[in-house]
């Protein structure tokens, strides 16, 4: 990723507002600033954070922290496809 990039916020996760706060917390545990996009009006509204108001909050984070970050994403949603 160039330089110009590198603090661009990008998404790791959409999921539930639930999953998606504890994904964040997993991350800045791990040292990883992350951000939620639409936590709010997926609470409220979901069909207009998301079409059929599934998978409504995403877990956003710059890109310089993409890669960590998604490996940690991609950890934590086979462990929630684990427990199901």
């Amino acid at each position: 990723m160039d330089q110009d990039h590198e603090n661009v916020p990008v998404r790791i996760y959409s999921g539930s507002p639930w999953h998606a706060a504890l994904l964040k917390s997993i991350l800045e545990d791990a040292g990883i600033p992350a951000f939620l996009k639409d936590e709010y009006i997926a609470t409220i509204a979901p069909w207009y954070a998301s079409p059929g108001g599934y998978n409504t909050t995403d877990v956003m984070v710059a890109g310089h922290d993409y890669e960590e970050a998604k490996a940690i994403a991609e950890t934590f949603e086979q462990n929630l496809k684990n427990e199901g």
